[in-house]
C-alpha cells in the first residue's frame, strides 16, 4: 500500500497512557497492549508533562487510581478498569473522571485488546473495498482487478491488492512480480482473530506503489473464512483504496470476503452464454455482497449492447471494459494491466475511481 502517513512503524507503536499503582492490574494491562502491538506510558497519577494525558490515543484508568484522576481535562477515550465485579461504586468513579465506559477484567480481554490496537494503529475512515468476480471463465476480472489498483496507486492513495482466487495463477504473476520478496497467502492460512493493519502493509511484497497480497507456487489452496475476514478487516483499517480479485464459486472464504465489500464489479463478457452464466454468478453473490453492479467487456454478439446485459442480469451498469491494444504484449515485458497511464484501460480505471470516492452513489452510468 502507498503509503500517505510518515513513518508507519512508529504510528502503530504508540500505545495507550496507563495510570494505576496496582501492580497486578498493570501486569495485566501491558500483557494486553503486547498482545495488541502496543507500547503504553505508565503513569501513578496524571502526568504532570503538558499533553501526556490530552494526546494519548487513549486513557486506562485502573480502578485504585479514579480519585487521584479527579479534574483532569475532560475527553473521549478513557476507560475505567479494574476486576471487582461487584463494586457498586464503579459508575461514580468513572463519571468523576469522565470515562466512556467501565471495564473488567477477564472479561472484556478481547475487546480491550481490539481497542487498543485501533488506538495504536491510529484507526480513521476505513478503506473503500472493490471486489471484482469473472461472470465466466476468462472473463477478464483479474485483469481489471490489477488495472483498478494500478490505477489507484498511480494516483497516490494508498492501494492494497488482495488475491482471493487461490486458482488465479497468481496476481503477483500478472503484475510481473512473482520473485518479489514478502509474505503470500499460505503465510497467513491460519490467522484467526485480529491481524494489525500496519504489520500486514508492511510484510507484504510492494509492487507498482501497492502492495499485493497473492499465493506462492506451492500446493496450498485454501483459504479458511477466519483467515480472510482477519486479513481483509486489517487491510480495511489502514485506509485508502482494497481491491480485491474473487473467485467464480462463493465459498465460505469468499462469502467473508463480499460481505466486507463496499462495491462488486462482475465482469461480463458480451455472449449470451456469458450472460447466462454471470446470471448464475450473480445470484449467489448476491445474496452477500451489498451493492454489485456489471461491467461488460466487448466484442460484442449480434443483438447484445451493455445496457441490454446490465438489465438482463438486473443490475447496474457501470460502463463497457475497453480493449486495451498492445495489452499481452505490455504483460510480457512485465507491465502490469492499467500501466499506460494514457491508454483506455487506466482512464476507465480513473472515472471509475472518481465516481466511486465521490461518495454520491455515482458509480453507475
Amino acid at each position: 500500500m502507498t503509503s500517505d502517513r510518515s513513518q508507519v512503524a512508529d504510528d502503530r507503536r504508540i500505545g495507550p497512557l496507563i495510570v494505576t499503582e496496582d501492580v497486578e492490574l498493570l501486569d495485566d494491562l501491558l500483557r494486553l497492549c503486547a498482545a495488541a502491538g502496543a507500547e503504553p506510558e505508565v503513569h501513578h497519577a496524571v502526568p504532570e508533562r503538558k499533553g501526556c494525558w490530552e494526546d494519548a490515543p487513549m486513557v486506562l484508568v485502573g480502578d485504585d487510581a479514579a480519585s487521584r484522576c479527579r479534574g483532569a481535562t475532560r475527553r473521549r477515550g478513557v476507560m475505567l478498569v479494574g476486576r471487582d465485579q461487584d463494586d457498586p461504586d464503579v459508575w461514580r468513579r468513572a463519571v468523576e473522571i469522565g470515562a466512556d465506559c467501565v471495564l473488567r477484567l477477564p472479561d472484556a480481554e478481547s475487546w480491550l485488546v481490539d481497542r487498543i490496537a485501533d488506538a495504536a494503529e491510529g484507526v480513521g475512515e476505513q478503506a473503500l473495498t472493490v471486489g471484482v468476480i469473472g461472470g465466466r471463465g476468462g472473463a477478464g476480472a483479474s485483469t481489471l482487478a490489477c488495472a483498478l489498483a494500478v490505477t489507484s496507486a498511480r494516483a497516490g492513495r494508498r492501494t492494497m491488492l488482495i488475491d482471493g482466487d487461490p486458482l488465479g495463477g497468481g496476481l503477483d504473476v500478472l503484475l510481473g512480480g512473482e520473485q518479489a520478496e514478502g509474505r503470500r497467502w499460505p503465510d497467513f492460512a491460519a490467522s484467526r482473530g485480529r491481524v494489525a493493519g500496519g504489520a500486514l502493509e508492511e510484510s507484504l511484497p510492494r509492487l507498482h506503489e501497492l502492495r499485493v497480497l497473492s499465493w506462492d507456487r506451492g500446493d496450498s489452496v485454501v483459504i479458511r473464512p477466519e483467515a480472510m475476514r482477519s486479513v481483509l478487516a486489517a487491510a480495511r483499517r489502514r485506509g485508502g483504496v482494497v481491491v480485491v480479485d474473487l473467485p467464480r464459486r462463493v465459498d465460505e472464504a469468499a462469502a467473508e470476503a463480499l460481505a466486507q465489500l463496499d462495491v462488486g464489479l462482475l465482469v461480463v463478457p458480451a455472449e449470451l452464454r456469458a450472460v447466462a452464466a454471470a446470471g448464475r454468478v450473480a445470484s449467489m453473490a448476491g445474496m452477500v455482497i451489498k451493492d454489485l453492479r456489471a461491467v461488460v467487456r466487448g466484442p460484442y454478439a449480434a443483438g447484445l449492447d451493455e445496457r441490454w446485459i446490465a438489465d438482463a442480469l438486473r443490475l447496474p451498469l457501470v460502463g463497457e471494459l475497453p480493449l486495451e491494444p498492445g495489452l499481452s504484449e505490455d504483460l510480457d515485458g512485465g507491465a502490469p494491466p492499467g500501466s499506460r497511464a494514457r491508454g483506455p484501460l487506466a482512464a476507465f480505471c480513473t472515472d471509475f475511481w472518481e465516481r466511486a470516492l465521490a461518495g454520491d452513489g455515482s458509480v453507475a452510468s
